[in-house]
């Protein structure tokens, strides 16, 4: 699943993998395509880094044990990479968003976050302006 809302808003410059603390049934449904990035930010709380705003809908079999879909949810990543993360975000103007949720080789489900900066209105009108060129050149040579 992809945050393409994240690549609109944000220059994003530098982008990092991490594993996410879920529970089963979050699994499953994850697997099953029910995933919004709608609100969704990374923050720091305590020296650990943590997502919230991502819904994740409960899962259809689950039992009274099904979890709660909008919540915060624990990131992983080494100490040396969260403090190299937390440095760049008290500059001003950085912000840390979810880009991508994934399945690994081995099953396991990763997030892969961007540290970016917030565009401005003729950033974004630049943006489009490149997706429509490149929709044009991509039409002319079929």
């Amino acid at each position: 699943m992809n945050n393409r809302q994240a690549y609109f808003n944000y220059s994003i410059e530098d982008k990092y993998v991490a594993g996410i603390v879920l529970m089963g049934t979050e699994v499953k449904s994850i697997r099953d395509g029910k995933l919004s990035f709608n609100d969704a930010f990374c923050m720091f709380d305590d020296g650990e880094l943590w997502v919230r705003g991502l819904f994740i809908a409960s899962y259809s079999h689950g039992t009274a044990n099904n979890h709660i879909e909008v919540h915060d949810r624990k990131l992983l990543l080494n100490k040396k990479e969260l403090k190299k993360i937390q440095a760049k975000i008290k500059e001003k103007g950085y912000t840390l968003v979810p880009l991508k949720v994934f399945f690994t080789d081995k099953n396991l489900v990763k997030v892969e976050i961007g540290l970016g900066r917030g565009k401005k209105l003729h950033d974004k009108r630049e943006t489009i302006k490149n997706r429509d060129v490149e929709k044009e050149i991509k039409r002319y040579l079929k």
